[in-house]
């Protein structure tokens, strides 16, 4: 499990260039949200590529509790869903774990079904809010009782009001998820619905991502060209069918900047930028920093001269922030500056990630001020040194300070185990990506 207690990781630098190609999981953004659609279709969908990971088995365990047929081979990453348009069972409790993306979307789905429900998450989960989801909700007529707008929660017996026109606001600037989670549930409803976002979003591209999937599984939607203005028409309803899910973008990540730290070639197979991943768009980060990108048929390459320094980047990534985490690593290793901006949402994510990140940074001896909205490295290698690295049981800080171990000797993750969260062989890919294996 992701909150298990385990010994720290060493990690062994790395003193060769790098050249690899790598084939990654599914991404768990695309696998849950397919999961949400197909659970509500009207018949059988298999998803091929679904990734295997503690936030997607939440959301399997969930749907199971719901009375949804699932069937996962994990073996084929394929999973094969029942729906029956709305979830069987009309009693349940259902558990989130440590999920955001399985408490957010069963929200939503839970409060605008005919049910009672109760929906409760790990400790870590029930530190994340959904007030602003509860609120967007309670303007349809639903009821969710909460704890302050956190988990755990209740929900009504949702019953549409009968009327054809619906609406409903909901903040953007805390997390895209609610507007997804609302997205995703609006065949619900029971009528035509407009839903307005009051705040420029965050993250916009899981929003795209989402408006997308919805089409593909059949729901005609309107949006605007800025993303804050949905309709769904009334009657909206979801189809069963096969779906493709592709690599983990934000996963991809980690891989691509083993290139601009080491220097040499990382192909991430199966990814390319007309990907449904807003994540995609880190290549051009490190693009900025003086790598080269270059896109091929089914596959996606960045490449550093090992003899190219890279170079420090100002930049906003508002859009990408799942991110952020490992192009401050990156950023450790550059020949100037790098200020990263525009992400004070991820205060609000598993961990507070702008005060974890910069902490741990300056455990391992480097320079870094730290922003409101985001932080900026300013590099100086003769003054790093190892450390163990506190992860806060945050996937995505034992990831991304495993790669500043590639190059500063002593350094060590504690609690490897959280990867399992979204990347449960992470350590085991990184191994043989290195040549280590």
């Amino acid at each position: 499990m992701s909150e298990s207690i385990n010994a720290p990781r060493e990690i062994t630098p790395c003193s060769h260039t790098i050249d690899a190609a790598v084939d990654l999981p599914g991404s768990k953004s695309i696998t849950n949200r397919a999961l949400v659609l197909a659970a509500l279709a009207d018949g059988e969908s298999t998803l091929r590529g679904a990734l295997d990971s503690d936030d997607t088995r939440a959301m399997l365990g969930a749907l199971a509790a719901l009375g949804v047929g699932v069937k996962h081979d994990a073996s084929s990453a394929t999973v094969r869903v029942a729906g029956r348009g709305v979830f069987p069972a009309r009693r349940a409790q259902v558990w989130a774990a440590s999920s955001g993306t399985t408490a957010r979307f069963l929200t939503a789905a839970l409060a605008l079904s005919p049910g009672r429900y109760t929906l409760d998450g790990s400790e870590q989960m029930r530190r994340r809010p959904l007030g602003d989801l509860i609120d967007a909700l309670a303007m349809l007529g639903a009821r969710v009782d909460s704890a302050g707008g956190f988990l755990p929660l209740t929900t009504g017996e949702f019953t549409p009001r009968g009327e054809e026109n619906l609406s409903c606001r909901v903040r953007g600037s805390i997390s895209s998820q609610f507007l997804s989670a609302l997205l995703m549930a609006s065949p619900l409803a029971g009528g035509r619905l407009e839903i307005t976002v009051a705040e420029p979003i965050v993250s916009r591209p899981y929003i795209e991502m989402t408006a997308a999937m919805m089409r593909a599984f059949g729901c005609a939607l309107a949006a605007d060209a800025s993303c804050t203005r949905f309709e769904i028409p009334q009657g909206a309803a979801y189809s069963p069918r096969e779906y493709d899910i592709e690599p983990d973008a934000s996963a991809a990540s980690y891989f691509f900047a083993l290139a601009a730290i080491l220097g040499g070639r990382v192909t991430v197979k199966r990814l390319t930028r007309a990907a449904l991943q807003g994540d995609v768009g880190f290549v051009d980060c490190l693009s900025a920093m003086g790598c080269e990108v270059v896109e091929e048929q089914n596959a996606l390459s960045v490449y550093r001269d090992e003899n190219k320094p890279l170079k420090g980047i100002d930049i906003d990534m508002n859009a990408i922030s799942d991110t952020a985490q490992t192009l401050s690593v990156v950023a450790l290793f550059a020949d100037g500056p790098t200020r990263i901006r525009h992400i004070a949402h991820v205060r609000a994510k598993e961990t507070d990630r702008i005060a974890a990140v910069v902490s741990q940074l300056r455990r391992l001896g480097a320079e870094v001020e730290e922003f409101e909205d985001g932080l900026a490295v300013t590099p100086c290698r003769r003054r790093y040194h190892g450390a163990v690295i506190d992860t806060f049981d945050d996937h995505r800080m034992a990831m991304s300070f495993s790669l500043a171990g590639l190059v500063i000797p002593g350094v060590a993750i504690e609690n490897p185990g959280c990867v399992a969260k979204t990347f449960p062989d992470y350590f085991d890919r990184l191994g043989a990506a290195l040549g280590k294996n």
